[in-house]
Formats: structure tokens, sequence, C-alpha cells
């Protein structure tokens, strides 16, 4: 098992969404109004200079639906450019 780990700005949320779930994950869990900085997309502080804010999601999945969400979300940066997502893909030992 993987657990999928999802920063995007905000404004790709329903897109983000979409594609978890067209990649066959179930459950997830999801912050949202979050503060960040990535290299490409900048300050994210949520403040009248960097007003922008990020969600994050992750979800704990088998490796062929982490799979289809790593290429979901290549796809999705091509298309978005700079507007910032981006997945981390982690190990996951157990889950009880």
């Amino acid at each position: 098992m993987k657990m999928v780990l999802i920063a995007c700005n905000e404004a790709v949320d329903e897109e983000v969404m979409e594609l978890i779930a067209e990649a066959g994950a179930e459950n997830y869990t999801k912050w949202t109004r979050v503060l960040g900085k990535g290299t490409t997309s900048g300050p994210h502080l949520g403040s009248h200079v960097w007003p922008k804010l990020n969600n994050v999601v992750a979800s704990a999945v088998d490796d062929a639906v982490a799979e289809k969400i790593v290429a979901g979300i290549r796809e999705l940066r091509t298309a978005l450019g700079a507007e910032g997502v981006k997945a981390f893909v982690l190990p996951l030992e157990a889950v009880t």
C-alpha cells in the first residue's frame, strides 16, 4: 500500500478530487486553506500580499491506484502549468 499526499492550489480542488475518484481511491482526508510555498508556485499564505491558499489530500491506496493517481497528477501538471499541484507517494507499512 501507499499513502498518496497531494498538495494543490485551492483553485484546482475540483479537478484533483475528480482525479482521485476516477483512479479508484474511495477514502481520503482533506485539509483546506493550507499555507505553503512551492518552488514553482510561489507563496500561498492567505495574506493581502500572497492571497492564494492550498488544499492537501491524503489517501491510503493500493499500489495500482497510487500509480493511476500519479499519472493523473502528471497530466494535470502539464495542463495547468504553474497553477500548482504536486503528488508525493510514501510507503505505507500499516493501517490500524
